[in-house]
């Protein structure tokens, strides 16, 4: 046994370089006996960790093996092998295939064909029931019936059940993204409700993962007129909300060390004018002037080729997006508005391949291009909003985020989720860093559950996503390569650490 432990940590000694050398002394040396051991509630732990840790390296071994395949187009190889190494979700272990779309209700089976005449006839005579059970049972068991799914949320909204009938069309656009007739349906749907940017981003991300289609041009030119109805609607309510604070005489947000430093509401107002990347610069500038930045090249090359790969697919190309990299060794994340997003260097050390980072990525790329801290700032009062940087323990040794609603958690983890797919990485990446956290949390969550909280409750809501739209789990990973990068960072973190130290007793 212990020789094929040997052979096992031989070749795989490079993974166990990024892991730490902790798994390479309790796997080469002898389990002590319970006479031996001190007596702690550790003491269960540390038999069972040789195994763990075992498995562990395996499942990686797996992954990087289906990684080379992946990148070398060997994809259903490379997903055989995905499918070996990750575990089915618990209450989504079965997917069904998805069907191609069918847009002639001629091409119904029987069935289908007796809900759309039931459909048809409930419309004519104006009754409810008659209309909306047999389109519901109508998108459940044919939801490959593209006009079903319009019909229903057409009749969901007359009869004023409009969340339900936007849910319908977010369902059916997760399922069919491609289907021009279905995403205008929602773009229609989304600017009647006064969501212009989600309606704007809708048709935007049509336009750039459909290059091809025809009617690409058009979806553009809905993203535009969708994006100037948002703005407009925000400058009112700026200017609206601008005169009540300076009225009141509000001053900056402001507690000594602030990032933002004192505005005036006057300052915070003109800012607010100029608009989202405004603020982000403005904040931004601050900050890089007050915060450590990791000057690391191969760790900002890396951290920003995932940032742009995923912008690139966001919708929001007026933004200039920058990434940076603050050495603190908690797993935390900060958009700012206009694309400047901070990640902790920790967020790297803690996430278990570049799927997971991305996933965090692409969950604060979401806030900035849904607009949420922007929107946040322009609503009440504008000064206490605009950030929410606080001194941690006499230095500004931490970020945190603006507070976001459940809805808006929500809105980020489904497009945050969206956007690894379109990058091409695993559908999965989010979810399995929210687990990853979930489990670690014990008595207080980590430092981004803190400011991003919904725990378990979006780990469900982020399986029945990824089920139900089936989106692939079986794609990249990038853990060779993210392994590497944990190396390095944390050596960073722990140079950090010492030069910290060294400057408390000098």
């Amino acid at each position: 046994m212990k020789r094929t432990w040997k052979s096992l940590l031989l070749t795989c000694n490079w993974i166990l370089l990024s892991v730490g050398t902790s798994i390479l002394i309790i796997l080469t040396q002898p389990t002590p006996s319970p006479a031996e051991a001190p007596p702690s509630p550790s003491v269960a732990e540390t038999a069972a960790e040789p195994m763990l840790s075992a498995g562990k390296i395996i499942r990686q071994l797996k992954l990087i093996q289906a990684d080379k395949l992946y990148l070398a187009g060997q994809i259903p190889e490379a997903e055989k092998i995905y499918r070996q190494a990750k575990e089915p979700f618990a209450k989504h272990n079965t997917l069904k295939e998805r069907k191609f779309a069918v847009t002639d209700p001629a091409q119904l089976s029987p069935g289908g064909k007796v809900y759309w005449r039931e459909s048809e006839g409930g419309i004519a005579n104006n009754l409810q029931t008659k209309t909306l059970v047999p389109l519901q049972l109508l998108v459940e068991q044919y939801p490959e019936f593209i006009p079903g799914h319009i019909r229903f949320a057409e009749a969901l909204k007359k009869y004023d059940r409009t969340k339900e009938s936007l849910d319908v069309l977010e369902r059916a656009s997760s399922l069919y993204p491609d289907q021009p007739d279905l995403i205008k349906a929602r773009i229609t749907a989304l600017g009647e409700s006064k969501k212009w940017m989600e309606a704007s981003l809708a048709a935007r991300q049509f336009a750039i993962l459909n290059p091809q289609n025809p009617q690409a041009p058009e979806f553009s030119q809905l993203a535009e007129v969708n994006l100037n109805r948002y703005k407009a609607y925000i400058q009112e309510e700026i200017r609206g909300n601008a005169i009540a604070n300076m009225i009141t005489g509000a001053v900056g947000y402001a507690v000594t060390g602030s990032l933002l430093g004192p505005l005036s509401a006057v300052d915070s107002t003109i800012l607010l004018l100029q608009g989202e990347e405004s603020i982000g610069e403005s904040v931004a500038n601050q900050a890089k002037k007050q915060l450590d930045v990791v000057k690391d090249e191969t760790v900002l090359a890396y951290v920003n080729e995932i940032g742009q790969k995923l912008a690139k697919v966001a919708g929001r190309n007026e933004f200039k997006y920058e990434f940076f990299v603050i050495p603190q060794p908690e797993l935390n994340a900060f958009a700012l508005p206009g694309g400047k997003i901070f990640i902790n260097a920790g967020a790297i050390a803690k996430t278990n391949s570049e799927a997971e980072l991305a996933g965090l990525i692409g969950h604060e790329l979401s806030h900035v291009v849904l607009s949420h801290g922007f929107q946040l700032v322009t609503q009440g009062n504008l000064i206490a909003n605009v950030t929410q940087y606080l001194p941690f323990g006499g230095t500004i040794g931490q970020l945190f985020a603006l507070s976001y609603s459940r809805d808006m958690e929500r809105q980020a983890d489904t497009l945050g989720t969206r956007l690894i797919v379109a990058g091409g990485y695993a559908a999965d990446g989010l979810r399995n860093l929210m687990a990853t956290l979930e489990k670690q949390q014990k008595n207080a969550p980590p430092s981004w559950l803190s400011s991003h909280p919904g725990g378990n409750e979006r780990v469900n809501s982020l399986e029945d996503l990824i089920s139900r739209s089936s989106y692939n789990r079986y794609a990249y990973e990038g853990v060779a390569r993210h392994a590497e990068i944990k190396a390095t960072v944390k050596q960073l973190l722990k140079d950090k650490k010492e030069q910290d130290e060294k400057k408390q007793r000098s």
